[in-house]
Order: structure tokens, then C-alpha cells, then sequence
């Protein structure tokens, strides 16, 4: 999770995803609505975990962290019930303190990648579970880019792989074009397989809402998982990240730090998610 620049136009990719039936009734957001659904995000619907009834999870996380952030609670419960869970990291995580000295790139995505098997370990979730694609952070190519079908092409061969069930993913209008990108790349990754998963997508930098991003929203729908349970196990794997939490790199002021504020939106009881109405 680095900071997002603002001002960024939203590529699309129209997805094929297959929303989980869970028999409650559902929240949805219009143009108008994303800053007052995430405002009043306590009035969305609680779902439980079993509703998630396909075993083959996957968590995608464009850097390293926003698989806890976003779905650490997710990811603990349904460890704890048994599912099939692998986790996909897209970038490198180096562009986090770009001008540290004592912390140059190498070494940083090496630190931010033990940190991500420490917290998915804290999660229940195997280091063998755990993939590292290593594209260049603050650089995943989005829809547009020249790179774009490559890095397809390296989503596509995972995913016809593990052959997910159900894809956590980031939400599609984060403020961050390396979230943006992440989910673009599933998305096309999954349409040129002509897979059918369930599709669950996770709010990051949208909590903050001078940054959010309007549009057609009609055919989404809201939750929230309740993590109570799960909780303490979430707090202490996002206290892994003590390179993102000020307390590892001190040569680089300008560096990103994760602030008691921004944890705020990630340490409640719940996770909110997004889910396409088919």
C-alpha cells in the first residue's frame, strides 16, 4: 500500500465474475452513493464467511500488505475453516521509500516479502501458498500500456494453474493505478480463460473520501464480513509490516508510513467488500 497520486483517469475492462448466493438482502451504490456507503459502512449487510461455499480462494494484492489490510480477517477465517487459500502479490513493494540509503530497493523487497509471509503466516496461510509475482512497483501496467499483455500473460498461466474459485481482487476505482491495474489484469487474465469465479472486491485508499472516484455504481452491491473472531489474529499480522509502519526505515522522510489514522479504516470488526450484480 503506497500512496496514490491524485487526478487519474479509470480504464475498464467489462468483467465476468459470478457473484456467491447468499440469500440476504443486498446494499447497492449509485453514481452518487460510494462516499455515503463507505460513510455509513456500519449499514451494510453482514454476511457470513460459509457463504463463501467454493473452496478455491485466492487473495490478489497489488503490494505487499493490502492482502492484510484489505482481507486479513477474511483470509484468517477461512484458513481457520479449512479452504484452499493462495495468495497472489503483484508488485515488488520497492517504491514505498525510494530514497532510503539503507534500504535500497533489493533489500527492500526482500524485507517487504518476509514480512508478507510473517503476516499471512500469523493469518494461517502456508508460505507455499504464497506468490510473488515481482512487477515493478508504482509500474503495473494498466489496459493502456504497452507491458499490459505480458503481465496478462503471467496472470493468465497462474490462474490456469491454481484454478481459483472464488478472487478476492481490489476494488476497480481505487484512487491507486497499481490497484487499478491489479484488478484490470485479473480481469483480463480471467475473461482470455473464460473463467466464471466469484469475484470479491476489497476497498484500500477509497476510505479516503477526497479521493474516490465517481461513476456508474448501480450494478454493485455491498457487505461486510464480521472479523470479531479474527480480529487480535489481523492486528498482529499487520504489525508484521513495520516497514510500512515507521518503525524499520529512518533514512527516507519523505517514505510512506501507514498511519494510526489510515488503520483505523482496517482494524474494525468488519471488512467491507464489493460485489458485481449479474
Amino acid at each position: 500500500m503506497q500512496h496514490p497520486p491524485k487526478g487519474l483517469s479509470v480504464d475498464s475492462i467489462t468483467p465476468r465474475s459470478r457473484p456467491g448466493s447468499s440469500g440476504i438482502a443486498e446494499t447497492a451504490a449509485t453514481s452518487t452513493e460510494l462516499s455515503t456507503l463507505l460513510a455509513d459502512a456500519a449499514a451494510l449487510p453482514i454476511r457470513d464467511i460459509r457463504t463463501i461455499d467454493r473452496q478455491r480462494v485466492l487473495i490478489v494484492a497489488p503490494h505487499p500488505d493490502d492482502e492484510t489490510l484489505g482481507c486479513g480477517g477474511a483470509i484468517a477465517l477461512l484458513a481457520d475453516k479449512g479452504y484452499d487459500l493462495q495468495v497472489l502479490v503483484i508488485s515488488d513493494g520497492t517504491g514505498s521509500h525510494p530514497n532510503s540509503q539503507t534500504h535500497p530497493a533489493p533489500v527492500l523487497e526482500s524485507i517487504r516479502s518476509q514480512e508478507t509471509i510473517a503476516a499471512l503466516g500469523i493469518l494461517g496461510v502456508d508460505p507455499a501458498s504464497i506468490t510473488f509475482l515481482q512487477l515493478k512497483d508504482g509500474a503495473i501496467p494498466t489496459i493502456t500500456a504497452p507491458e499490459f499483455h505480458a503481465a496478462k500473460l503471467l496472470c493468465r498461466n497462474y490462474l490456469q494453474v491454481i484454478e481459483p474459485d472464488t478472487i478476492f481482487l481490489p476494488w476497480r476505482l481505487d484512487p491507486h493505478p497499481d490497484h487499478r491495474a491489479t484488478w484490470q489484469l485479473i480481469q483480463a487474465a480471467i475473461l482470455s480463460l473464460e473463467m466464471m469465479p466469484q469475484v470479491i472486491e476489497y476497498p484500500i485508499w477509497d476510505w479516503d473520501i477526497s479521493q474516490q472516484t465517481t461513476a456508474d455504481l448501480s450494478h454493485i452491491t455491498g457487505w461486510r464480513l464480521d472479523i470479531q473472531s479474527v480480529l487480535i489474529q489481523k492486528t498482529q499480522a499487520l504489525e508484521s509490516y513495520r516497514s510500512q509502519l515507521g518503525q524499520l526505515i529512518d533514512d527516507d522522510p519523505h517514505g510512506f508510513c501507514l498511519t494510526a489514522e489510515m488503520l483505523v479504516n482496517f482494524t474494525r470488526p468488519w471488512e467491507v467488500y464489493f460485489e458485481e450484480m449479474i
